[in-house]
């Protein structure tokens, strides 16, 4: 100990011995804490989101762990929610159309580079073990009971939300649960909340459209949405009521009526919207009775181009806005009371 005291000057400091201890206090630790505290405020965000999170539904109570890294999506329509959300899917469900990798063209700037694998058909559950994910999205995607437990054995898996039948869920709560599941519900929220404000926007500049009944109808075999349907569901949203003889056809999980060619009553509404994916003339033609229709003759049709229909059958936040961008001035023209103004395309 003496010939340490004695080492180090214990009586009195060389001045490079005070400079050096100065140096330390006063900078290098002031430093040092700082970029701690910053660095720990950069984490904080990807702390939070790792946290365990529980979420109900349909077939019980689904837990994720962790921010996932290798998404598949098993719905037909869950690949436009997480991309909204920036999530790249290494693995989609292929539904409709010809466009790259089963994208539409809303969301192909959100998808970028990227290339997911495409699956086709019914649910594989082997090939999806093969895809080595770490979170499944199956809501709108006809997902069974016993689907649903062999997946879980792969990874946490999302069927419909809790009270929901296959494709009765709104496009808030599914966009709520893939937003829990990844760890991004303030982006899910916020995405929610502007949707929502583009409606309201929509209903305080058109106030003649509240309470006049819509109907959105698939010409082909004369089909019309349900409000237990999105289609239904979007109507409503710009408050319409959703075509009442429709609604007391329909049965509780009802999302959509069959009518006969002879009776086009119950669609025969304020405001028809024709939804089509090949060739919207053709399909109109082949109905014997349209022309006879007050909403035909009245000048109260919309006809959805394919890109249109899918945009409302997908109903995500991405494809909503595309939607409400072209569909507000179409239906502007279409009820404005004048037979003669052109609605467009």
């Amino acid at each position: 100990m003496a010939n340490l005291q004695k080492a180090g000057h214990s009586v009195g400091r060389s001045p490079r011995c005070a400079l050096a201890i100065y140096f330390d206090i006063w900078i290098i630790k002031p430093v040092l804490t700082r970029l701690f505290c910053f660095l720990s405020c950069l984490c904080l965000p990807a702390m939070v989101s790792a946290e365990p999170r529980l979420l109900t539904h349909r077939y019980g109570q689904t837990e994720v762990s962790g921010t996932p890294e290798r998404v598949v999506s098993l719905s037909f329509i869950g690949h436009d929610f997480l991309l909204g959300l920036g999530v790249m899917p290494v693995a989609l469900r292929y539904w409709y159309g010809d466009h790259p990798f089963g994208v539409w063209p809303w969301a192909q700037h959100a998808l970028g580079d990227a290339e997911p694998q495409v699956i086709s058909g019914g649910i594989d559950v082997e090939a999806v073990a093969l895809l080595q994910p770490d979170l499944i999205v199956g809501q709108w995607s006809g997902m069974t009971e016993t689907e649903y437990r062999l997946l879980s054995r792969i990874a946490p898996t999302l069927p419909p939300p809790e009270g929901q039948s296959d494709y009765s869920a709104s496009w808030q709560q599914m966009t709520r649960q893939i937003g829990r599941a990844m760890g991004l519900e303030a982006q899910a929220e916020a995405q929610i909340a502007q949707i929502e404000a583009r409606f309201a926007a929509i209903q305080t500049a058109h106030p003649d459209w509240q309470g006049k009944t819509a109907a959105a109808v698939w010409p082909d075999q004369i089909g019309a949405y349900t409000t237990i349907d999105l289609r239904g569901q979007f109507l409503e949203q710009l408050g319409f009521v959703n075509a009442p003889e429709v609604e007391a056809l329909a049965g509780p999980r009802t999302y959509n009526i069959r009518l006969s060619q002879e009776d086009l009553t119950p669609i025969d509404t304020d405001l028809l919207l024709w939804l089509t994916v090949n060739d919207p003339a053709a399909a109109l033609a082949r109905i014997r009775l349209r022309p006879s229709m007050r909403a035909f003759v009245q000048g109260r049709e919309v006809v959805a181009d394919p890109e249109l229909t899918a945009a409302l059958s997908h109903s995500s936040p991405l494809s909503l806005s595309y939607a409400l961008d072209r569909l507000e001035p179409m239906i502007a023209a279409a009820v404005d009371g004048d037979p003669t103004t052109e609605v467009p395309q």
